[in-house]
């Protein structure tokens, strides 16, 4: 059996920590409600202190990181679901100027900085998780449609693709089928390492202020409520932003072990 290296260990046990806090964390957290003063140090009733709400920022951080992983897990989840049969059908055309214009059309979507994204809509005032993953889903789409559509592209598959073609076998069993299955490997190396894409994009929107609602119990909602009050109760927002980098830093050094080992590049 192959060992694990030190960076890998590492990666894991960081990406583990964060995880079974918001996996486990509401199992064990007490009430978040407003129960005390606000802004108040920590103390034995509240070990991390209190928000400028009142609420227990222990609890808050225990019962914050499943919003965290769920909206983030149906962003990626939207964005393969609509980008890899997008991909293949682009792959598959005859006529090469539809490639051309879906292609042309998602290179305007990808030149869009996403942060920029957020601040518009943002300044829209509209919140809810709905937006939010629809948004997040729509900003990573064009990188995993030219992904997909390069591996579907690729020698080996123009090759295998010309002589199934040769046998008589229908468009849909060739694209969607043969194809499809070449690409899987791929494209759950992607999804990887484009999930802390989408963990960074939620964080920042419900950061700045586009998302979940204010008083949700939400890692990157704690930290954008707390932050005038950083240096009155540094913990709110200290322990869910580090719980954020944490789970980042954790994710990208497992996919990175997972590249040099399967040594895949992206395209």
């Amino acid at each position: 059996m192959k060992r694990l290296s030190p960076t890998a260990v590492l990666g894991w046990v960081l990406l583990a920590a964060p995880v079974a806090t918001a996996l486990a964390g509401p199992l064990v957290a007490g009430s978040p409600r407003s129960e005390a003063a606000p802004l108040r140090p920590p103390s034995d009733a509240h070990p991390l202190g209190t928000d400028v709400l009142g609420r227990d920022v222990l609890a808050l951080v225990l019962t914050g990181g499943r919003s965290v992983l769920l909206l983030a897990g149906l962003a990626l989840l939207l964005c393969y679901l609509a980008g890899v049969p997008l991909a293949l059908l682009a792959a598959g055309q005859r006529h090469r100027w539809l490639d051309e214009a879906l292609l042309r059309v998602l290179d305007l979507l990808l030149a869009l900085p996403g942060l920029l994204v957020l601040l518009v809509l943002a300044a829209t005032g509209r919140q809810g998780a709905g937006m939010l993953i629809v948004t997040a889903a729509a900003l990573q789409l064009p990188a995993v449609v030219r992904l997909v559509r390069g591996a579907a592209l690729a020698p080996g598959c123009r090759a295998a693709v010309e002589a199934m073609t040769l046998q008589g076998e229908p468009w849909w069993r060739i694209h969607l089928g043969y194809v499809g299955r070449t690409v899987l490997g791929p494209t759950l190396v992607d999804a990887g390492s484009r999930l802390i894409l989408v963990l960074y994009l939620i964080a920042s929107a419900n950061f700045l202020g586009f998302g979940l609602e204010p008083s949700t119990s939400d890692w990157a909602v704690l930290i954008e409520r707390n932050r005038e009050a950083v240096f009155i109760q540094p913990l709110a927002v200290l322990v869910p932003a580090a719980l954020l980098v944490v789970l980042c830093t954790g994710g990208n050094l497992v996919v990175d072990r997972a590249l040099a080992n399967r040594r895949v590049v992206p395209a």
